[in-house]
């Protein structure tokens, strides 16, 4: 849902306003409401945050968060998943991680919701690519295919069940195929 502010709000006025659920966006000086996620969305955001992490996070690679909100490049988005290296993690004085992000993901990954048009999505994943992203992915559970966006601008559409997906040059010990990866709305 697109909110009309009565004036035009910069950035930092977002940035202000309390948090809304499901979260709200900035995008060229709109804020957009983001879809509530439903089942198919929620069990495939959940189960890759969890999967990615448990092969990366331990070897200090990088870390997958789920809806995180990263101001860059002028916006201020939340992607349905966010994966930082981990020399890039915003940290605190302590070593804790950091609760502002500043810079765009290494990798993106966006999943499709009923009633969100693809384009607006994919909009977002090609500003993260604009601002030094390495990966960008849309998944689309309706159509049970995943459009992968690599930094060298050719995109590849996977939709056969044995099909291995392509990842970033920093995820060496990760494989994941399509039907993997939808399988997880079934298991």
């Amino acid at each position: 849902m697109v909110q009309t502010p009565t004036k035009t709000i910069t950035l930092e006025e977002f940035l202000n306003l309390p948090e809304t659920k499901p979260a709200s966006e900035y995008i060229d000086g709109e804020i957009i409401q983001k879809p509530m996620p439903q089942g198919e969305h929620s069990a495939i955001q959940g189960d890759f945050v969890s999967n990615i992490n448990a092969v990366v996070r331990p070897q200090k690679i990088a870390r997958a968060f789920p809806e995180l909100r990263c101001v860059f490049g002028g916006r201020a988005i939340v992607p349905d998943v966010s994966i930082f290296t981990w020399d890039r993690i915003p940290r605190k004085e302590n070593g804790g991680v950091a609760n502002v992000f500043s810079a765009a993901p290494d990798w993106v990954i966006e999943i499709l919701s009923p009633d969100q048009r693809s384009t607006k999505v994919t909009k977002k994943i090609l500003h993260c690519l604009d601002h030094g992203c390495l990966m960008g992915w849309l998944i689309d559970p309706d159509d049970r295919s995943v459009i992968a966006y690599p930094a060298d601008g050719r995109s590849h559409a996977f939709s056969e069940p044995d099909q291995g997906l392509i990842l970033p040059t920093f995820v060496k010990d990760f494989q994941l195929t399509v039907g993997e990866l939808f399988g997880w709305l079934t298991d």
